[in-house]
């Protein structure tokens, strides 16, 4: 069964003018010509992702959509109507959020989060920021050290709030960022604790301590780029340390901590210096 929305593994049942069709149990779903690949014959199979085209008919692509049904993340609104906005997914037609599911005024040039659902009454794919209530961790799917993807929804008082591959949520705490975060930004991570009540606990990025290594690369950059010198140190402001390096004291700390010891960097009075500087 087809599933509009979805890439698919299709057969070519016939090459027409204007491209390959594609078997769907009827008539056949086209794939127009500059999708087909070179050398394509009847009876091939091919990866295709379906969805409505401008006319309301099914049609077929090889192109990657930034988003697949239930999938969460954010893009940028190409156009507005009346009605609703058009956002770029990256395929030749846009993703409409009509008015009814947009909880802010949608304007071109914004990027929002939004959700991909099928309209029940059309059988079209479109947008919502209505997606929050169908975020559950009533019945976990992950565990413990597991891999994820994560898109950050909002900001709170102990760190933000993360969507978990597009269906649970949990916090990435204030002191495990490590890098400059925004609403929709989206990027791997692990869990890092799943408490009783199904609360979760994630970090972005590697576990251990590969994640830091990365942080220490980028401190000698930095130092590098500022005659050898950086006014920061052990007892620096937090605040002052994320606005710099784009990280958490405490990281900035386990990096530099490294460094000393590998004997890069000297550890000063009022900050850190490059061995040699």
């Amino acid at each position: 069964m087809i599933q509009v929305g979805q890439f698919n593994e299709m057969e070519v049942i016939r090459l027409a003018v204007p491209g390959a069709y594609l078997d769907d149990g009827k008539e056949g779903i086209l794939l127009p010509n500059r999708y087909v690949p070179a050398g394509c014959q009847t009876g091939d199979k091919l990866q295709a992702f379906i969805y409505h085209d401008s006319e309301d008919r099914l049609i077929a692509t090889t192109q990657k959509p930034k988003l697949q049904l239930d999938e969460i993340g954010a893009l940028e609104v190409k156009s507005t109507t009346a009605h609703g906005a058009f956002l770029d997914w990256g395929l030749m037609k846009d993703l409409f959020v009509p008015k009814s599911q947009q909880v802010r005024l949608m304007r071109p040039g914004g990027r929002y989060l939004v959700k991909v659902y099928l309209d029940e009454q059309t059988g079209r794919l479109a947008g919502t920021e209505k997606f929050e209530s169908g975020l559950s961790n009533e019945q976990l799917t992950v565990k413990e050290k597991e891999a994820v993807h994560l898109t950050a929804l909002r900001r709170t008082d102990i760190g933000y709030l993360m969507i978990i591959n597009h269906r649970h949520t949990g916090v990435l705490h204030f002191n495990e960022i490590y890098r400059s975060i925004s609403e929709g930004d989206s990027f791997q991570g692990f869990i890092k604790k799943i408490y009783a009540d199904n609360r979760i606990d994630v970090v972005a990025g590697q576990m251990g301590f590969k994640r830091v290594e990365t942080e220490s690369e980028k401190i000698l950059r930095l130092l590098e780029e500022n005659n050898g010198y950086l006014p920061y140190y052990d007892k620096s402001d937090p605040d002052a340390i994320y606005d710099f390096f784009g990280m958490s004291k405490k990281t900035f700390k386990m990096a530099i901590g490294g460094l000393y010891k590998q004997r890069k960097i000297n550890l000063e009075k009022t900050g850190i210096r490059l061995t040699g500087s």
